[in-house]
């Protein structure tokens, strides 16, 4: 009896002992489902990125067109200013210079205006593309049972990678 006790306590001893050791095997194995996808690739090749991009265009067309005439302007106005420079009496190069400075600032803030404006529309776009890729992959890692879904990873296997189907999606949904 006593070494029937004693061989059951080193049975369970060795059974608990390998139940531990295959535990993390176990939970290595059964780990959770990943996925990664580029968000660089949804905003630039995805069918709505691509017409975003082109409303985005049509929309600040007039004001490039006016920001290059602008410029335009200023660079005749300093070009003829530098060429008459050696001519002009003290006041009139003074007048003129003022009138130059303040050109030169008037295009700077309109250029200031129409980057931050460009700025804002196309993150507004993108919030848009983003939002309704969210909602993709939410229903994606739903129905194929992803545990967590990554982006801007430093590497990703392409094992894991959803982008393609993201972008599929996306262009389908559009």
């Amino acid at each position: 009896m006593k070494t029937l006790s004693a061989n059951l306590t080193k049975s369970l001893a060795v059974l608990a002992l390998g139940w531990c050791a295959w535990a993390p095997v176990q939970a290595q194995t059964s780990l959770s489902r990943i996925a990664w996808l580029s968000p660089e690739r949804i905003y630039n090749e995805s069918k709505l990125a691509k017409l975003a991009g082109e409303k985005l265009q049509e929309e600040f067309k007039s004001r490039e067109k006016a920001m290059q005439d602008m410029g335009l302007r200023l660079k005749t106005a300093s070009e003829k200013l530098e060429k008459d420079l050696p001519t002009l009496a003290e006041t009139d190069r003074v007048k003129r210079q003022r009138d130059m400075f303040e050109l030169d600032k008037e295009y700077q803030r309109r250029q200031r205006e129409f980057r931050e404006d460009l700025n804002q529309r196309t993150n507004e776009e993108r919030q848009a593309i983003s939002e309704k890729a969210t909602k993709i992959i939410k229903q994606m890692a739903s129905v194929e049972g992803f545990d967590i879904v990554l982006q801007d990873a430093v590497w990703a296997s392409p094992r894991i990678d959803i982008t393609d189907k993201v972008l599929a999606a996306l262009d389908k949904d559009k």
